[in-house]
């Protein structure tokens, strides 16, 4: 449903831009195997086609199995250095 792309979208940029504010750079989605589907299936039902999702709201994506419904918002080059530098999302509720 598009309600849902939405929240997730909106979640995503929300997240990017407070990190934005504490000074990082965020430029990677970080996506459990189900958050990713659950997305894919709701960019493929609002705009066609069957492609792998490769960039949100302007932020490369890539899968971490573990986070499952989650998602994380982070700057890559703060990973392993700080604990300031993500921020987690539910897309599946």
């Amino acid at each position: 449903m598009r309600g849902d792309l939405i929240r997730v979208l909106s979640s995503i940029e929300e997240k990017a831009n407070e990190l934005k504010l504490n000074g990082y750079s965020p430029d990677v989605v970080l996506m459990g195997r189900e958050a990713y589907e659950f997305v894919k299936e709701q960019v493929k039902e609002e705009f066609g086609g069957d492609e792998e999702l490769f960039e949100l709201s302007g932020l490369r994506v890539r899968l971490l199995d573990e986070l499952g419904g989650d998602a994380v918002v982070a700057d890559s080059a703060s990973l392993g250095f700080e604990g300031g530098g993500t921020r987690r999302i539910r897309v599946i509720r």
